[in-house]
């Protein structure tokens, strides 16, 4: 498929020690022709192989614009298939324009966002999840993200999903062939046989499905929302784990009105911390605001740690906050250690219930931080949050998909158990067929590509 040539800055547009340049189309090279000179006048770009570097000048016209060294990939071998130039240049952001420009001014336009990825796509050297995947490389904000995407890059999910459709496509194509020459070809027995099939493709499909909560976890990192009643200590925490005085704490109880949110790099993966207001019935209309966020962050939160004031006795708004920590991973911290304990762990357990781990800690004193590190990796790390290797979905567009061609795989086996002429399985299952098709970019409409890419950096 021949495509108009596209260049864009692939470096950040920024003070640097390096740019790159990227340009890629059918007119690459020759565009390079135009503005870059070696060293030695003899030699031409149109000359060189593919895969080599050279050292030389970029002009303007007449004009010096910088001393670079050029990368050069013909097609079908480069990253969009296309023939693809690089030009490494001097770091500097005019530098970068002027070049720019000039490759511009040659026969160029600017790319859009993700098109070079886009390209890869289109001209088939990648799927879409894999794609997709080249962005989540991009934006991975911890270990297990990036050891993640890098899976999906190198086609874990992808080759999961072409062996479900192979499957499916050897039944579909098998009953179709058998319902056209019976004489040669016979069900009997097959319907059993089928059964079994889409079982074992049904259970395999819900693994994926339900790694996707993981994976939204390992991409995005643990949502925790830090509660309590006022002045128990949960700014003061919050300033602890992070490192640096980040929330103002005082003595003067509801001093934190809003949600304050920052992140945490912890084994591998990331928790992003929201302090929240203190939990408590109050008067005051700003306050009462703030306590119903920080009810709704709790509600959608993937861990809770509950900060209890052990220096003060347990109180109705201490009710209300075990109403909130219903059915959610909650950590008990049974801070200010430091003073003299009014409320035992025991106490705490009778009113709140023994099922959640407790540890003592004194945030101003910065006591128990490793118990509380160590709990968190083994609510998560050493439980279904541990990360392996193995396919993991982190993508709400893969899951729906996958969901689509798992209830139309169930529809075949309703059909099967109810004893349903064979010509209706192959409705079902083709349907399966082109619901996991979509993971991959089959029969995806132009909008929704277009919007796909349009998530991506300039020049990737």
């Amino acid at each position: 498929m021949r495509y108009d040539t596209i260049v864009a800055v692939a470096s950040a547009m920024s003070s640097a020690g390096i740019g790159i340049i990227r340009i890629s189309g059918n007119d690459s090279f020759s565009i390079l022709e135009h503005i870059f000179r070696f060293k030695d006048e003899k030699k031409r770009i149109s000359d060189q192989p593919s895969y080599t570097i050279h050292y030389g000048n970029v002009y303007d016209g007449e004009e010096l614009l910088d001393e670079v060294i050029v990368l050069l990939m013909r097609g079908p071998h480069s990253y969009t298939t296309e023939d693809t130039v690089e030009i490494d240049c001097h770091g500097g952001i005019l530098v970068m324009r002027r070049i720019l420009e000039t490759v511009i001014r040659e026969g160029a336009r600017p790319a859009d966002p993700g098109e070079f990825t886009k390209r890869a796509f289109l001209n088939g050297r990648i799927d879409l999840s894999q794609a997709e995947a080249v962005m989540d490389v991009i934006q991975a904000g911890n270990r297990m993200a990036l050891e993640s995407s890098l899976s999906q890059l190198k086609g874990a999910v992808a080759n999961k999903i072409r062996f479900f459709r192979e499957t499916i496509l050897y039944e579909t194509a098998f009953l179709e062939s058998a319902l056209d020459d019976p004489e040669h070809i016979s069900l009997d027995g097959y319907s059993k046989r089928l059964s079994e099939t889409l079982k074992s493709l049904a259970a395999d499909m819900k693994v994926l499905i339900d790694s996707f909560e993981n994976g939204r976890i390992i991409k995005e990192g643990i949502k925790t929302v830090i509660l309590g009643k006022p002045n128990a200590g949960k700014s003061s925490l919050l300033n602890v784990l992070i490192g640096e005085d980040r929330a103002i704490v005082t003595e003067i109880a509801g001093t934190t009105r809003d949600i304050l949110e920052e992140e945490l790099y912890l084994g591998g993966i990331s928790l992003k911390l929201l302090d929240t207001a203190g939990i408590r019935k109050t008067q005051d209309l700003v306050e009462q605001i703030g306590v119903g966020r920080a009810k709704e962050q709790a509600e959608n939160a993937d861990l809770i740690l509950y900060v209890v004031d052990t220096s003060r006795e347990m109180d109705e708004d201490d009710v209300e906050i075990c109403k909130i920590l219903e059915n959610k991973k909650v950590i008990i911290l049974l801070n200010k250690s430091d003073l003299k304990t009014v409320v035992t762990a025991d106490a705490v357990g009778q009113r709140v219930g023994y099922q959640y781990p407790m540890i003592s800690i004194s945030a101003k004193e910065k006591e128990g931080m490793k118990l509380l590190e160590d709990q968190i990796r083994e609510l998560f790390f050493q439980g279904a949050i541990s990360f392996n290797h193995e396919s993991v979905i982190t993508n709400i567009r893969h899951k729906t998909s996958l969901e689509e061609a798992r209830k139309s795989l169930l529809m075949v086996e309703d059909s099967i158990q109810n004893g349903m002429p064979e010509d209706f399985y192959t409705i079902d299952l083709m349907d399966a067929y082109n619901s996991l098709g979509y993971i991959l970019g089959e029969n995806l409409g132009e909008d929704l590509v277009q919007e796909i890419f349009s998530k991506f950096c300039t020049g990737k």
